[in-house]
């Protein structure tokens, strides 16, 4: 089974995840957070990743610490529960549009981490969230979950849409990513043997 559980407590925030890469999109999602929640409600729902995240954090500060923290354990349990990383398509790519706002994430499972972020939004802030915490959440998800992850937003002008269609070309793309591929469900998907290091 690919499914696994990531805990991690700081001065800051105690924060819990388990994943399960064969699911059907079934969350359970309580950061203090609620437009965080309802984001790590899209990327389950439409990943098909089932999802349980429980945070308590310091948001009597401010809200980067559970977010940050968010990405890393979310990643690190997706990192955990690929092991190997035997089988997998490796690759994902998705466009998904919000109402008048267009997204793409294209990325690659190779356990070589990288973030390129071509995203602008018009606010500082989302509600009482600080929109520059967006790309704090996919910095530390691609780190901790050992993705090469390009994401871009074509265009938009809600900065709500524009952070939902993110979070939707995530789902796909990873959902693609992570899915097994019958013809090599034994087989490491790269020439090397192996995902990950330099080349």
């Amino acid at each position: 089974m690919r499914r696994a559980t990531v805990e991690r407590k700081t001065t800051e925030t105690r924060i819990s995840a388990t994943v399960d890469l064969d699911g059907t999109g079934r969350y359970d999602i309580a950061t203090g957070i609620g437009f965080l929640d309802h984001m790590m409600e899209q990327l389950s729902r439409h990943s098909l990743i089932d999802l349980t995240l429980k945070a308590d954090g310091d948001l009597h500060i401010d809200f980067h610490h559970t977010t940050e923290d968010a990405g890393i354990v979310i990643g690190e349990a997706v990192n955990k529960a690929l092991g190997a990383r035997k089988g997998i398509a490796r690759y994902g790519t998705a466009i998904a549009p919000m109402d008048e706002a267009l997204s793409r994430v294209a990325l690659d499972a190779s356990n070589r981490p990288y973030l390129v972020w071509k995203v602008t939004f018009a606010r500082d802030k989302l509600g009482e969230m600080d929109t520059e915490l967006f790309k704090e959440w996919f910095q530390a998800f691609a780190q901790a979950a050992g993705l090469t992850l390009h994401v871009e937003n074509f265009y938009g002008d809600n900065n709500h849409h524009i952070a939902e269609s993110l979070y939707k070309a995530l789902a796909r793309a990873l959902r693609q990513a992570v899915e097994i591929d019958p013809r090599k469900a034994d087989a490491v998907p790269s020439t090397k043997g192996v995902l990950g290091g330099s080349l």
